[in-house]
Order: structure tokens, then C-alpha cells, then sequence
């Protein structure tokens, strides 16, 4: 009977092992519109989440894919995320052990001398007097038994009294073993493997960001050298102009007002040169950090001028809903949500009993020569309970807190959501209207280069006041420069609209990218 009361004190926790305290986590459910409004649904489309990865490419740039590829294998901050990712990882590894037996090994060799004048007995915590009874000398000369401690065998006991000095060789294991009973252990592994699956987005945010900044970067550098070109160009033009006008001048068909007004024209645009030769520097220093490398370290590579990349006729949009699985940062705090609502489980977990098993087994001997023998084992087993009865509402109060840290959580997710879908409306529409502007620009640039040839055509001939030939050269270079810009602006503006769609991850992790889903109909796209 004694052995079956034994068995059941044993068994009954593992029964009940299956129960886990707190709420079960359930992917919240966000209504997000059917297209976005800066598009129309195509029905043409096939039923298939866009393909974003190495979006890059689309640009045609060899240059600007040389740049990202690099910048993917030594930027930083990616080095970074990647870390925390292993150490996220570690993290629940380390709760994960929480489920198996703790067993510690330990083995020990002491040797006790004795006071002969106070009968002190090492490690009894005092010495006692001299005319202390035998029975208390022996109680405190005996080494205490018990799991992983020290013991002497039944002859070394025997002679403590006639001997000054004790030798003690001890070895042994013991282990315990918590069963979790009501799933504390258990939402500690579901928290932290959230956490795991969290830094990994954030480690794909990361790169999502890096490309664009790289690609961003890259193009404010081409769009600065156009502008920069730009003014080059006419300063020479003006600059020939301020010949002509002092030809005329020497031959009495101008004016020094003429001559004075062309020189001032030259030198506000010469003027305009510095500070985009800075901006050129910046954009240069600054994609060497991106890449892990001496700020300098890409002058002579990007210093040539070369094109503004020019954007694709077409961009991929898709639908509102795969935001929710391409976007990393909204993956990112789904699975925040997901970690916060399992440690109110953990919480909850320390209202109730910790059970858990313990025992040890080992060797004890006062001589080497005995510790095999087998009155020189020792053991101990059983089954132990620890319930927390009174704390002052501490365990109350940190269930409120995890509860309270859920709904940030929630809210978190909610608002990353409506911001994303924000961000792709911002990208859409700033492209859309750059267009716009570009097409109106481009029709600028020809009609003030037909009104700068037929002024200086007409002041060449006198028949004109030199005032019109100003204010045309000035007009074109205006429009000229703004036409640059809006060129600039339309590529940023995909870079944009690249990253709102969370494009780009993809292509690092191939067998996470996300698949599918049979209700998806129809896709979007912009086309230039």
C-alpha cells in the first residue's frame, strides 16, 4: 500500500501536465481596405503575391546593385540584428531547458582536526566546553549526511572520539526535477520564441531599411552630379554671353548695364556650385558607412558622373492585405503581441503550486579504501511542493502589468498596421504627382531653350533688349534644374514605395517567403 501511495504522490503530477494557465494567443484580426486608393484593382492580374525581391535590379544600375550586394554582407547595423537574433535564439533555449531534470555531480575530500582543549569540531559553528557531555561531542564530531553533503563511515564515527583528525572522501549526484504542472515553463518557451521570431523581422526590417537608404543615397549622388552638371553647363553658356555682351559693348551696340548684368548672372549660378559639391561629398561619405568602410573609401569610384537611374515603367503594388505578411515590422510586432500575451501566463502560473521531484545518490567513506563498499552509499528521493501564500498582491500586480504590456502590445500592432498602409498612400501619391510634374518640367526645359536661342538670336540683331536674353538663360537654368530634380525626386519616390511595400527581404530568406493564399484575386500596379 505504502509503495502505491508512493507511486501515485509520484504520477499525479505528470497527469495533470497537459494544463497551462493563461490566454491561449490568437492572431488579431485588422480590416484593411480591398485596393489601395491611389489604384484600381487590375483584373488581368494572376491570383499571386507580387515578387518584390531585388527590387534594386529593376533600376538597370550595375552600379547601385554592386552597391546594396555589398552593403548586404558588412553594413553594421545588419550586424547587429543578426546577433540579436542568436541571442534571442539562446534566450529560449535557455527556457526551454526548464522542462528537463537539473542533475549536479560533485565529489569532495575533507580532513578535520579536532581541539583537544575546546572540543571544537570544524564546521560545527562554535567550539564547546570542556565539560560538554560525550553525546554532544559526538552529535557535533559526526558529519552530516544527506544529498551531494559529506558523511564518514560507521569506523570512522566510531573512533572520532580517539582520534584528533578525521579524514572525510565523499562523491555523489543529486538532481530535481520541476513538473510544469499549470504551464508556467511552457508560456516561458511560447514567450521566447516569439522573442526568436521577433528579432528575426526586425533583422529583415533592418534590411529593408538598408536598401533603401543605400539606394536613396545612391541616387541623391546622381541627382546632385545632374544638377551639378547642369550648372556647369550653364555657366558656360551664360559665360559666352558675357562675351557677347562686351563685344557689343566695345563696338557702342550695349550698354555697360548689359554687360554688368550678364557678369552677375554668371556669378549667382557659379554661386549655386559649392554647396552641391558638398551634398555630392556627403552622399559619397555616407554610402561608405552603409557599406563598412572609410567614409572616402568611394571617392574614385563614384566621383565620375554618371545618370540618375531611371525608375521602371511599372511597379508591382499589390494588395493592402499582403502587407500583413510582407511587411517586417508589422510581422515584428505581431509576434511582440504574441510574446506579451504569453507571459501573462507565466504570470498567472505563480497563483498555483511548483511541484518537483528531487533525489540524490552517492558514496560516503571516512577511509579511501572504502568508499566502494556498499554500507558507504547514501541516497535520498521524494517529492516537494513550494506554494507562495502571502506576497503583499505581488504576483496580483504583475499580472496587471503583463496584461496591461499586452494591450500596448495590441495597440502597437493596430498602429503599425494603419501606418504602413499610410506609407504606401504617401509613396503612391508623391509618385503619381512627380510624374506629373516631370511630364510638365520636361515641356518647360524645350520652350525655355527655344526662348533662350531666339532672344540671343534677336539680341544679336538688335533687335531685342538684352533684359529678354537674361531672363530667358535664367528661366531655362531654373527649369533645367528643377527638371533634374523631379528626376531625382520620381526615382526616390519608387525607393519609397519599395520599401512601404517592405520589399526586399525576400530574396535573403527564400524559404520564409511568404505563399499565397487561394482568396487573393487580383494585384495592382503603377505604371509610369
Amino acid at each position: 500500500m505504502k509503495a502505491k501511495t508512493r507511486v501515485a504522490a509520484v504520477l499525479l503530477p505528470l497527469t495533470v501536465a497537459g494544463c497551462m494557465v493563461g490566454p491561449d494567443y490568437k492572431r488579431p484580426d485588422v480590416a484593411v481596405p480591398a485596393h489601395f486608393a491611389t489604384t484600381q484593382p487590375a483584373a488581368t492580374q494572376p491570383a499571386k503575391l507580387v515578387d518584390l525581391s531585388r527590387w534594386w535590379e529593376s533600376f538597370s544600375d550595375p552600379e547601385l546593385d554592386s552597391l546594396i550586394d555589398r552593403a548586404i554582407k558588412s553594413n553594421l547595423d545588419l550586424r547587429v540584428a543578426e546577433n540579436r537574433v542568436l541571442e534571442s535564439r539562446s534566450e529560449r533555449q535557455i527556457q526551454t531547458s526548464g522542462l528537463f531534470p537539473v542533475a549536479n555531480g560533485s565529489a569532495s575530500y575533507s580532513r578535520d582536526r579536532f581541539s583537544k582543549q575546546g572540543f571544537y569540531i570544524p564546521g560545527a559553528g562554535g567550539a564547546s566546553s570542556a565539560g560538554s557531555s560525550d553525546s554532544s561531542r559526538a552529535s557535533r564530531a559526526a558529519p552530516t549526511g544527506g544529498t551531494g553533503g559529506s558523511s564518514s563511515s560507521s569506523n570512522g564515527l566510531a573512533s572520532a572520539f580517539n582520534r584528533s583528525e578525521i579524514d572525510t572522501w565523499q562523491g555523489g549526484f543529486d538532481a530535481s526535477w520541476e513538473i510544469d504542472i499549470f504551464g508556467g515553463v511552457r508560456r516561458s518557451i511560447e514567450a521566447a520564441r516569439a522573442d526568436e521570431q521577433s528579432s528575426i523581422d526586425a533583422r529583415r526590417d533592418a534590411l529593408v531599411t538598408l536598401l533603401a537608404e543605400v539606394a536613396r543615397n545612391y541616387i541623391d549622388l546622381r541627382g546632385v552630379q545632374r544638377e551639378l552638371s547642369i550648372a556647369r553647363e550653364n555657366v558656360k553658356s551664360q559665360q559666352s554671353t558675357v562675351e557677347l555682351t562686351r563685344s557689343r559693348f566695345q563696338a557702342g551696340l550695349a550698354t555697360d548695364l548689359d554687360v554688368a548684368r550678364a557678369e552677375a548672372l554668371v556669378a549667382t549660378t557659379q554661386a549655386q556650385i559649392p554647396s552641391l559639391v558638398t551634398s555630392m561629398q556627403q552622399a559619397i561619405h555616407h554610402l561608405g558607412i552603409l557599406l563598412a568602410k572609410d567614409p572616402n573609401s568611394l571617392q574614385s569610384e563614384l566621383e565620375t558622373l554618371a545618370p540618375i537611374p531611371k525608375p521602371p515603367p511599372e511597379v508591382p503594388v499589390g494588395l493592402p492585405s499582403e502587407l500583413l505578411k510582407r511587411r517586417p515590422d508589422i510581422r515584428r510586432a505581431e509576434r511582440e503581441l504574441a510574446a506579451a500575451t504569453a507571459r501573462i501566463g507565466v504570470a498567472k502560473s505563480d497563483l498555483f503550486p511548483h511541484f518537483a521531484l528531487t533525489g540524490g545518490i552517492g558514496l560516503a567513506a571516512g577511509h579511501v579504501e572504502d568508499i566502494f563498499r556498499t554500507d558507504a552509499v547514501y541516497y535520498s528521493v521524494g517529492p516537494a511542493v513550494n506554494w507562495r501564500i502571502f506576497d503583499a498582491g505581488r504576483i496580483q500586480a504583475n499580472i496587471r502589468v503583463q496584461n496591461a504590456r499586452e494591450q500596448e502590445a495590441l495597440a502597437t500592432y493596430q498602429s503599425t498596421v494603419l501606418r504602413s498602409l499610410e506609407d504606401v498612400e504617401n509613396a503612391l501619391v508623391g509618385y503619381a504627382q512627380e510624374r506629373q510634374r516631370w511630364e510638365a518640367l520636361h515641356r518647360a526645359v524645350d520652350a525655355n531653350q527655344r526662348a533662350v536661342d531666339l532672344a540671343t538670336q534677336l539680341y544679336t540683331k538688335g533687335l531685342t533688349d538684352f533684359l529678354n536674353v537674361l531672363e530667358s538663360q535664367r528661366n531655362l537654368f531654373a527649369s533645367q534644374d528643377q527638371l533634374a530634380q523631379s528626376e531625382h525626386n520620381l526615382a526616390s519616390d519608387v525607393v519609397a514605395l519599395y520599401k512601404a511595400l517592405g520589399g526586399g527581404w525576400e530574396s535573403q530568406e527564400p524559404a520564409e517567403q511568404p505563399q499565397p493564399k487561394s482568396d487573393q484575386k487580383e494585384s495592382s500596379v503603377v505604371r509610369s
